[in-house]
């Protein structure tokens, strides 16, 4: 057995990231924080007309422990900041989260003094969803999104991720 000393020398990690990547990238598990119109979407979502399951989140969790994808779909107010927050600390790593809708992407058409301008202003969101309220289409192309981040993403945990993000 000879060594080949011309390949890459990271060829085994490389092969491990793709390996643990292809699994995490069909092994999403949703946590709805569903609080107004678009969660009735998620739930025509995740049924078998469009059937969420062919892209591996079949597993809708209401656990933050046991999920690792948070779908926000829906007004967030002030007051419910804080439990968004906690919601996403308890979350396994990594993380991913999607904003559904306009309302949870920046606000939607409340703009008052209770609502909370985007979840963005409360944890990291890597996809956004336009719509009010979007289509199942549009939430499964998210989803796709997501999992497009999940494969060429490293071996680094989400919170350095967003660290980092955060300082550039």
């Amino acid at each position: 057995m000879a060594v080949d000393l011309e390949s890459p020398s990271n060829f085994i990690t490389t092969r491990l990231r793709q390996a643990v990547n292809w699994g995490r990238k069909y092994s999403l598990w949703p946590l709805p924080f569903g609080v107004a119109c678009c969660a009735i979407e998620f739930m025509s979502t995740v049924s078998s007309y469009n059937d969420i399951s062919r892209f591996g989140a079949e597993l809708v969790r209401f656990s933050p422990r046991q999920s690792d994808m948070m779908i926000i779909a829906g007004t967030i107010s002030y007051k419910q900041a804080p439990i968004l927050k906690t919601i996403y600390a308890q979350m396994a790593e990594p993380k991913w989260v999607i904003a559904m809708g306009v309302c949870a992407s920046s606000g939607g058409f409340y703009n008052n003094y209770s609502t909370l301008q985007g979840a963005d202003h409360v944890i990291p969101v890597d996809v956004y969803v336009a719509g009010c309220p979007p289509t199942p289409e549009n939430l499964l192309f998210a989803l796709t999104q997501i999992q497009d981040k999940v494969e060429k993403e490293g071996l680094v945990p989400s919170h350095v991720r967003h660290a980092i993000r955060e300082q550039a």
